[in-house]
């Protein structure tokens, strides 16, 4: 099956000049979201890892299914405000300004070996963003995987040396 066929391209999204990649189509279609799931978790599957983490609101469509097939617990990386108990917090700057990420302080123990993903790799500021706040709770990054990486945008090179993969690449 190929995934980019569950891909579409919305121009000038969210502001002219970019290209935005859409994967509504690739949720929209059980088999082809069942085997994208399927495809990032064969190749997690032998790697050491003790939690999957996500940032929303797009990375947990991809990080519970996944979960839930690699039988990991899911730890939510969320907006200031939006979880109930205490958490460590991390702000990181975006093209258009700035941004936080929370978690509770018990989301992640001490040396856990932690897999981020997210729906798309653009510039790797959300996700280095992630792997900072894993760092900060004493968890170790094991990896970062996607569905699509716009490699022309290097977030690789930010996200650098963490392991990265993508069942996409544009």
């Amino acid at each position: 099956m190929n995934l980019e066929n569950y891909i579409r391209d919305i121009p000038d999204f969210p502001k002219p000049g970019i290209l935005f990649k859409d994967i509504t189509p690739l949720l929209a279609e059980p088999k082809a979201f069942a085997y994208a799931i399927d495809l990032l978790a064969a190749h997690y599957k032998d790697l050491a890892i003790d939690a999957i983490a996500a940032a929303e609101a797009r990375g947990f469509l991809v990080a519970a299914p996944l979960a839930l097939a690699l039988s990991k617990p899911l730890v939510p990386l969320r907006k200031p405000g939006k979880l109930p108990y205490r958490t460590y917090s991390l702000k990181y700057e975006l093209e258009y300004g700035t941004a936080e990420l929370h978690m509770h302080v018990d989301g992640v123990a001490k040396g856990a070996r932690v897999l981020l993903v997210d729906d798309l790799l653009a510039t790797g500021g959300t996700m280095k963003a992630g792997c900072g706040l894993i760092e900060q709770a004493g968890g170790v990054v094991a990896g970062c995987g996607f569905l699509v990486e716009l490699a022309f945008l290097n977030g690789r090179g930010v996200l650098k040396p963490h392991e990265i993969f993508s069942l996409i690449s544009y």
